[in-house]
């Protein structure tokens, strides 16, 4: 019983926090001005310390080195994560100037701003 109701708040709090993404990249992308020269990925993430680095490399090795030259800038938006997703997301954003970290908040400002090249 105890193991019903754990699984039953776990997935309510997944779906919500799938129904805030979606919410946000609906408001971006209709409130914001994108730039139609180029594709921006925006990750949203939260907790991810263990898994984060790796796939980040893996998209940026498809940026610099691949034939992703479509691709400007991948937007690391954190969730208010309470590990050190955001530390290492940081870090990487010195070694990569393709890669920004931002809060959910900041995304849209971020994305306002984003100018032609």
């Amino acid at each position: 019983m105890l193991e019903f109701v754990f699984n039953t708040i776990f997935w309510t709090l997944a779906i919500y926090g799938l129904f805030e993404v979606i919410k946000n990249i609906i408001y971006i992308s209709t409130y914001t001005k994108f730039k139609s020269d180029g594709i921006y990925v925006i990750i949203a993430v939260k907790n991810q310390e263990e898994k984060i680095e790796g796939f980040l490399r893996s998209i940026i090795f498809k940026i610099l080195y691949g034939r992703e030259d479509c691709l400007k800038n991948i937007i690391v938006a954190d969730l208010q994560s309470t590990d050190n997703t955001k530390e290492i997301v940081r870090k990487l954003s010195k070694d990569y100037e393709v890669l920004k970290v931002t809060t959910w908040k900041e995304c849209k400002d971020l994305m306002d701003n984003i100018d032609e090249n």
